[in-house]
């Protein structure tokens, strides 16, 4: 009798060419091992003939289940239906080219058999290897990406990018709903939503395939850039504290120099003195705020949008008057009025980061999740 289940999903995209091959590799999983197989194929609206090869497969294998998308959704929105579809307790991902090899999972099953992990990555860096040469740019991509990802969510991953995921089935059924990315923004969000909930991550070694662009590879540098994006877009208000201090030192640095073009403008234009700091200010603070709710902050805030207001407008009445007083106070000091208003503004610039940090824009804290797992029989 089978101990657990293990779901894998395969995304496929015009994969004629693989997709057969690939799902018999994925059915050698569990030869000789105590566990069940659920494999869940979802067809991306292919153009070629993937549809018809999932027919033949479904008729010798019907055990599989097999999901269609009406229009293309991407590899994301794919492994979202496959994600919610899967019922296995443990639930990974598997593409449908022959870049891996589906037998690594019995490594990776390990760390949560043994109750160690909630999550395991396949990680194609972390030991050398015998491996097919390509491209050094895409490789580097990956890298790279790994590394801003780690910055922002504090985990110490070799390979962020990497398709080779294994959930908990209790893990993944608490993200998927989630997740928003359709293409290939997937990676990243998902690794910040495990950073996000606390998840205990552990990452094996695997080896890798890799194909070339004229053998099918679809991914490419605007994948790169809006993974890019999605870090920042999903990580940057949970990030450490150090890099949100860099994020919001370019926030500030906009935010200053239009409070500088502000204030100089306002003088060339000799408007009273008195006018133009605080036109500066307000304006630039305005500016600040938007910056703040694209980039930084408001993704999880505590406050409703009118107590978030309220608290906007007590911190900005604040450093208003501070910013007022202090340049005020500067010019009257003979320290030139451009200086002064630089002074005050890079001191307005931290009080601003610790009064939007902790007050207008504070984090839930987050409910801790409930490890469900049971120890279970190793794999044989």
């Amino acid at each position: 009798m089978a101990n657990f289940t293990l779901s894998l999903i395969i995304p496929c995209y015009n994969e004629e060419n693989t997709i057969e091959n690939c799902i018999e590799k994925v059915r050698k999983t569990n030869e000789n091992q105590n566990f069940a197989l659920e494999i869940v194929v979802v067809n991306d609206c292919s153009t070629d003939k993937s549809a018809e090869k999932l027919s033949e497969i479904s008729k010798k294998y019907p055990e599989i289940k097999i999901f269609t998308h009406e229009k293309n959704r991407g590899k994301g929105a794919a492994l979202r239906t496959g994600l919610m579809a899967a019922t296995g307790d443990y639930i990974g991902i598997q593409d449908a080219d022959d870049e891996y090899n589906p037998l690594e999972y019995l490594e990776m099953l390990k760390p949560l058999l043994e109750n160690k992990a909630d999550v395991v990555y396949g990680s194609r860096y972390l030991k050398p290897d015998t491996r097919r040469v390509l491209y050094f740019w895409h490789t580097w991509m990956n890298k790279s990406l790994t590394m801003i990802s780690n910055m922002f969510t504090n985990l110490d991953i070799t390979d962020m990018e990497t398709c080779y995921k294994l959930f908990r089935k209790e893990t993944i059924k608490q993200i998927a709903p989630l997740l928003k990315e359709d293409r290939f923004g997937f990676e990243p969000e998902v690794t910040t939503k495990v950073a996000q909930g606390g998840y205990r991550v552990y990452e094996t070694a695997i080896s890798y395939n890799p194909r070339s662009y004229e053998e099918g590879k679809k991914i490419g540098w605007k994948d790169g850039v809006w993974a890019l994006y999605c870090l920042f877009h999903y990580g940057a208000h949970t990030a450490p504290l150090p890099m949100q201090i860099l994020i919001y030192l370019f926030i500030g640095g906009v935010s200053l120099l239009a409070n500088m073009v502000f204030f100089v403008f306002g003088n060339f234009l000799s408007i009273p003195i008195n006018y133009s700091i605080a036109g500066s200010f307000i304006l630039a603070a305005a500016l600040n705020y938007t910056l703040c709710i694209l980039i930084l902050f408001r993704h999880n805030a505590r406050w409703k949008t009118p107590g978030e207001l309220f608290l906007y407008l007590i911190s900005v009445s604040f450093m208003g008057a501070l910013d007022f007083g202090l340049t005020q106070g500067l010019i009257a000091l003979s320290c030139g009025l451009v200086l002064s208003k630089f002074i005050a503004a890079i001191l307005g610039f931290i009080g601003n980061f610790v009064l939007r940090r902790f007050l207008v824009f504070p984090e839930r804290t987050p409910r801790p999740h409930s490890n469900c797992a049971t120890p279970s029989s190793p794999i044989s």
